[in-house]
């Protein structure tokens, strides 16, 4: 791959065409099968922090649901094929966020997302940090790679426990900053926290993973019991962009739909639309086997590998150009 992958047009379109093939090429060796799943769902997402696109569908009302959303990830229809027998699989797809865009973020952007069967979050954690690695390749560049966990990293790169740390301890590091405090909860300082004061201090060329969350940012990882009980999840960076996130996934569907409540109701809380539950995941969530799943973003891993912080310089037709 030419290192220059930025200009001109041609070669932005190359690169991208050349980590694809690396990438199809890492899992065929692995016996990872590709798929595709439906873009257009009857459910959203109902992460607070995720606005999906409304897609109404004017069809015969025999088809189906009237609203439809442009998918926020893969993730569900994954899952759904997992509980049907399908094994190792992974997806290599369009994804659509409402209300992200600027120079990091393009609305419309492409995801990575795949599940090994019979894996925790430690081991794919490992897999996910030889793809990234095998990436790097393509441009003659190595990385240092960090793996720490989350409660340590915190305490040694700022001095202060996360899971005991009280709200006035947390938002004192980020006092430069004039944060408006008002509907932030405590998991929210801990994400100001890293973005805001550890990310950008990571070097350029180290992966750095994170991994064991608290409890209360399980999202659909599965909690491990213990004093404390800590989310088996894992956060992977490439200098200070944040790359992929991965889970050991949940597989319990009144636990998962208890969360999707209350994904919703803070959704109320913050003024914002309800979103449909995903009945169809939950329905046969009990089948999916014991199973790890990630999700990549390529456009921040073409980012890193064409040294530039403009998501634009990887796209071919930006959002203001679509």
């Amino acid at each position: 791959m030419d290192t220059n992958i930025v200009t001109p047009f041609l070669n932005r379109l190359q690169g991208r065409a050349q980590l694809y093939a690396m990438i199809r090429a890492f899992f065929a060796e692995r016996g990872v099968l590709e798929v595709e799943t439906p873009i257009l769902s009857a459910a959203g997402n109902t992460d607070p922090n995720i606005e999906s696109f409304n897609a109404p569908f004017s069809g015969h009302v025999d088809a189906g649901a009237r609203e439809r959303w442009l998918r926020t990830s893969p993730e569900h229809p994954l899952k759904r094929l997992l509980a049907d027998g399908v094994g190792d699989c992974y997806e290599l797809g369009r994804v659509f966020r409402n209300g992200e865009a600027g120079e990091r973020h393009n609305p419309e952007f492409t995801m990575l997302e795949w599940y090994r069967v019979g894996w925790n979050h430690r081991q794919l954690m490992e897999e996910t940090i030889m793809l990234v690695e095998s990436a790097l390749a393509l441009t003659g560049r190595r990385a240092e790679v960090l793996i720490e966990g989350y409660r340590q990293f915190f305490i040694d790169e700022l001095g202060l426990d996360p899971l005991h740390a009280d709200i006035d301890a947390l938002r004192e590091p980020l006092a430069q900053y004039h944060i408006d405090p008002a509907g932030l909860t405590r998991d929210d300082w801990l994400d100001l926290l890293i973005t805001h004061k550890l990310q950008p201090a990571f070097p350029h060329d180290r992966i750095t993973v994170i991994h064991d969350y608290p409890a209360s940012q399980s999202a659909l990882a599965r909690i491990r019991p213990g004093d404390p009980p800590m989310a088996e999840r894992f956060e992977l960076y490439l200098g200070p962009y944040e790359l992929a996130n991965g889970y050991h996934e949940l597989n319990d569907a009144t636990e998962q739909r208890a969360r999707f409540m209350r994904d919703n109701e803070r959704r109320r809380e913050r003024g914002l639309r309800e979103m449909p539950i995903d009945e169809q995941l939950l329905a046969v969530l009990g089948n999916m086997p014991d199973c790890a799943g990630v999700a990549l973003g390529i456009e921040r891993l073409l980012m890193c590998l064409a040294g530039t912080d403009k998501i634009g310089d990887v796209l071919a037709f930006p959002f203001a150009k679509a």
